[in-house]
């Protein structure tokens, strides 16, 4: 695994906003960075990161009964009461999932370490599975990458034969907020996919959501039988229209079930179940406790690096500010992030029903990666 400097496409910016890539610069910085990419041996693809990633992802799985089935557990992940019922019922129903994201800490060297599951709304989806490939495609045909160089990503392929195989109520709606820009590609780049593989696909921004008698509706009064969401689950269980989950027919993308494994609750639980486990940390729910060196600390529920707390080996302090000082924690064995010319480097791995597609690299010039991370490209190459 290297960091290589790289000549940046004449006029990306214009072609990416063509393609649909509208949030390539965040905040007048630089989100899309092609002057680098990132080179991977086939063997660390196969062996530290594919294969970990699928057998990360079946010991996630393996927890759900657990934790179902587990009062103290529930309560440890403060899953409210009320919706409990419900989440089990998604469960034992088989309710289908799509994709996750799982971010780990590797270097090349050593096992990768699991920070997180990013199981609910995982986002970066529309860069790692298309614009990265277009990169890929068009620095090969201009020489500027050597032959034979290859990409872990089949997020795209994997995504269109995962919705041709469910079987999903017609029409099928996709919903995000209506401000995020971000959220809004994430999701048209789902849409359209579902609509090549024969999916009856219509978008509804969340706002334009009603609800009437247990059950929700979209602008034209029909009732609403399948939705895909990119909204956390632990904010829909606030809304006003909440209820409305525990009666209505609706199919969820993702499914009530993966609350769970979007909580950063799953980490101790795992760590209580396969302790010493290479490819996971040491982590404990928090007990409130000062934060010893080699330690972090984050919420339940958060997102883009929001509230986290870490005490490096020689004691020096970084945190992020962020709305969920409030909530439940966890501490987690400090794995820094490894360095590349200056750069923290953090993987997402990618994973489709159960199988493992492809990899997206966030650079950071600290500890902590956050929503305007940078996102660089990555190839395989012997």
């Amino acid at each position: 695994m290297k960091r290589v400097k790289s000549t940046p496409r004449p006029g990306w910016q214009a072609y990416a906003e063509s393609l649909g890539f509208k949030f390539h610069t965040i905040d007048g910085e630089p989100y899309w960075d092609e002057s680098a990419y990132y080179q991977f041996s086939l063997r660390q693809i196969e062996q530290d990161l594919e294969d970990v990633t699928e057998e990360l992802h079946a010991m996630a799985l393996d927890l759900v009964p657990d934790i179902l089935a587990n009062e103290q557990k529930l309560d440890q992940l403060a899953i409210p009461a009320e919706y409990r019922d419900a989440l089990a019922g998604s469960w034992q129903r088989g309710d289908p999932h799509l994709y996750g994201r799982m971010d780990l800490v590797y270097d090349g060297n050593g096992p990768a370490k699991l920070l997180e599951l990013n199981y609910d709304t995982p986002t970066s989806l529309y860069e790692t599975g298309f614009f990265q490939w277009v990169w890929l495609e068009d620095q090969l045909m201009r020489g500027e990458l050597p032959a034979g160089a290859d990409q872990f990503n089949s997020l795209q392929d994997k995504l269109e034969q995962a919705f041709a195989n469910l079987v999903l109520p017609q029409p099928f709606h996709f919903t995000s907020v209506r401000e995020s820009i971000e959220d809004k590609g994430t999701v048209d780049y789902l849409l359209d996919i579902a609509t090549q593989s024969g999916v009856d696909g219509r978008y509804l921004a969340l706002e334009d959501i009603g609800s009437l008698d247990g059950q929700y509706y979209d602008l034209q009064g029909e009732p609403i039988t399948g939705l895909f969401k990119l909204y956390p689950w632990e904010f829909m269980l606030e809304e006003a229209f909440a209820e409305q989950v525990k009666t209505s027919e609706t199919l969820w993308l993702e499914p009530l079930w993966k609350l769970l494994l979007s909580n950063k609750g799953i980490l101790p639980l795992l760590w209580q179940k396969h302790p010493g486990h290479p490819n996971l940390l040491e982590s404990h729910f928090d007990t409130g406790k000062a934060l010893e060196k080699g330690w972090l600390r984050k919420p339940l529920f958060s997102r883009e690096g929001a509230n986290i707390e870490l005490v490096t080996a020689d004691g020096k302090r970084f945190s992020e500010p962020g709305p969920y000082q409030d909530a439940p924690f966890i501490r987690q064995k400090l794995q820094p992030l490894p360095t590349f010319d200056g750069n923290y480097t953090l993987i997402g791995s990618w994973v489709v029903g159960d199988s493992a597609a492809g990899i997206g690299i966030r650079e950071d010039n600290s500890l902590i990666t956050k929503d305007s991370s940078r996102f660089l490209p990555h190839i395989i190459l012997d």
